[in-house]
């Protein structure tokens, strides 16, 4: 299949599917012409890599995941690791999120949000560190 009809099939974009390849996360083969020629092995690693980025796991995680899904020798423990530190990354990603989001509701609360040109908000944004 052509890029086209594996972008469609996969729910990766034509560009990501580019991107992938320049990275080495994916390698299409060549028609005599020169176009790229997808089986349905790739589209799995596509739909692979899709729902890996759909959870979060940065590229350089998606590679090694990549990597020991294919290996079927792996050990289960590595993967499984993987994904707990991801976790924690993600969970401490959330718990920075609702700082900010408290910081900026409590200067948002204390912004009269009328026509006078002083806020806390902007005043926040502009103090030196």
């Amino acid at each position: 299949m052509n890029i086209g009809d594996a972008a469609a099939t996969s729910g990766v974009s034509a560009k990501m599917i580019r991107h992938y390849e320049s990275i080495g996360l994916l390698t299409a083969a060549r028609s005599d012409n020169g176009y790229r020629v997808y089986a349905d092995r790739d589209v799995a690693v596509l739909r692979f890599i899709r729902h890996a980025r759909d959870l979060g796991f940065p590229l350089e995680d998606v590679r090694r995941l990549l990597m020991l899904w294919q290996d079927r020798g792996r050990a289960s423990a590595e993967v499984k690791q993987l994904a707990l530190t991801h976790v924690e990354a993600l969970e401490n990603k959330a718990a920075s999120l609702r700082t900010m989001a408290a910081s900026l509701r409590h200067l948002a609360e204390h912004c009269h949000g009328d026509t006078r040109p002083d806020c806390p908000i902007l005043d926040d944004l502009a103090r030196k560190e």
